[in-house]
């Protein structure tokens, strides 16, 4: 059966949440909740045919309530980091709840991963699609303007997972969607990710500072461990940063820094590339956007207790989340994610997977 819904528990509110399944016939299956237009697990064929999960996240609803990690969430209405939690939209000043130190992260706490969204499925030339909405009113989180919002996750025959990003304001705001999985691609269970290869067409990165704020400077990755343009293991990364005493990387326990693509706007284009020798699965990232948050997951711990009884520890996925730079909105020279009243607010990212 291509699709199938099934209840996922009740919300801390008492109101039913679903999980949604879609399966090609090339053996590809998606689930996901309409709890915060979450994925729950993804399943691709491996090169010898095996099935196999490469996202982490839990199976119960109980466990996104909590989801420090924000497994497999959709984020909004601003992904990523805001310095001080505030910014200035034209002219006027803007505050933001606090929930990461002294600054905003992925619009704090009540994010729209622990929303309840609405959901329609239909099939058409791209192939099957989950099309969640959400209705974000003026003030929400502390952002201007009364937003709609329209995740649609398309699962194609060519085993491509497609995420179309939609949304409309009726006052000038800020949008900066992306989703937050975590993939390993020798299966969620399996371990660290340090053995993946992993290229990314990025001849430079926004370096951070204290809090991961970036600097506000573009530097260039070559010659650093932050340089990715010849494949390499994510290991191999963080190795060499340790080694040289590279402070961005060394910091942080690893990366959690964003990427400046080449791409445009007018144009989904292949921006990274990610493999595990281990099944033969490979993972092809495309995007329009102008950059990407690659995170290696040092945090992860072992009170994550998830799927089928899984412990994920530190390294046990890595995210390529494609979104604008962090902090945009207070960096002069980043494009700004703003988005005017009555526009219409356009993103597609893809992630394509492949046995090899």
């Amino acid at each position: 059966m291509p699709f199938s819904k099934e209840s996922f528990g009740t919300t801390k509110d008492g109101i039913e949440a679903n999980i949604y399944t879609i399966t090609n016939s090339n053996g590809m299956m998606a689930r996901f909740t309409d709890y915060g237009a979450i994925l729950v697990s993804l399943v691709v064929p491996d090169r010898d045919g095996n099935s196999t999960d490469v996202v982490l996240g839990f199976d119960y609803l109980e466990g996104y309530y909590y989801n420090g990690p924000y497994f497999g969430s959709t984020i909004g209405r601003n992904s990523n980091r805001t310095a001080g939690g505030k910014f200035k939209l034209n002219g006027k000043k803007y505050k933001l709840q606090k929930n990461e130190w002294l600054n905003n992260l992925h619009s704090g706490p009540d994010g729209y991963n622990k929303r309840l969204w609405d959901v329609d499925y239909y099939e058409d030339e791209l192939g099957q699609t989950l099309a969640f909405s959400l209705t974000s009113p003026h003030m929400d989180q502390g952002f201007p303007g009364e937003l709609e919002v329209v995740v649609r996750y398309i699962i194609t025959e060519d085993n491509c997972l497609i995420i179309e990003y939609e949304a409309e304001s009726d006052e000038d705001t800020v949008v900066n969607l992306t989703n937050h999985s975590y993939f390993n691609l020798s299966g969620h269970a399996s371990g660290d990710v340090l053995n993946h290869k992993l290229w990314i067409d990025s001849d430079s990165f926004t370096p951070v500072e204290g809090l991961l704020i970036p600097t506000g400077e573009i530097a260039s990755v070559k010659g650093t461990p932050m340089d990715f343009t010849v494949e390499k293991t994510i290991g191999e990364g963080i190795r060499e940063a340790m080694d040289n005493d590279y402070k961005q990387v060394k910091a942080y326990n690893g990366f959690d820094h964003n990427y400046v693509l080449k791409t445009s706007r007018d144009e989904v284009s292949l921006i990274a590339k990610a493999r595990s020798e281990e099944t033969g699965i490979a993972m092809e990232v495309y995007t329009d956007m102008p950059g990407v948050q690659f995170y290696t997951a040092a945090g992860l711990h072992e009170k994550f207790h998830c799927k089928f009884g899984v412990t994920y520890k530190g390294f046990g996925g890595f995210c390529l989340e494609t979104q604008y730079f962090p902090n945009a909105m207070n960096v002069e020279g980043f494009e700004k994610p703003i988005l005017r009243a009555g526009d219409l607010y356009e993103s597609t990212t893809v992630y394509k997977f492949i046995s090899q």
